[in-house]
């Protein structure tokens, strides 16, 4: 016999039984057990303290993080509040963040070298009253300005 025949059925035999022996029996009569789960009172939905405490140590890493936004998130890390911190993530930063966008407008406006385009496109960022404009004024508008 040749080799090439006979390798795959020693190894078909040796492996058969360990195989055979690993999968479980299916003539077993015994009922599989209820597997218990602790009642958890949160939501999985709602991050826990550590996850909030993440997302604002985030923010304050974030080089563009005004000083509104470091004062209100290092205040909230002090306080160690979940329900304030997620309140602030939820509506707060938003707020905090647009005010900070509205100061970096207003550096920019400072400056006496901007084009009059530039100009224009930042006092029209300022009139908006949502944080949107101002946050993609910073972000796009200024660059596409010519």
């Amino acid at each position: 016999m040749r080799l090439h025949r006979v390798a795959p059925g020693i190894a078909a035999g040796v492996l058969a039984p360990g195989l055979l022996l690993a999968t479980p029996s299916f003539a077993a009569t015994v009922a599989p057990t209820a597997v218990s789960v602790p009642a958890v009172s949160s939501s999985a939905d709602e991050p826990d303290v550590d996850d909030l405490r993440v997302a604002i140590v985030r923010i304050l890493a974030d080089p563009d993080s005004g000083r509104r936004v470091t004062r209100e998130a290092n205040a909230l890390l002090d306080a160690d509040d979940p329900v304030a911190m997620r309140a602030w993530l939820e509506t707060g930063y938003r707020m905090a963040q647009a005010e900070d966008d509205r100061v970096a407008i207003v550096r920019i406006l400072a400056d006496s070298s901007i084009s009059p385009a530039l100009r224009a496109a930042a006092n029209a960022a300022l009139d908006d009253n949502t944080p949107e404009v101002p946050r993609h004024f910073l972000e796009v508008g200024r660059y596409q300005v010519a």
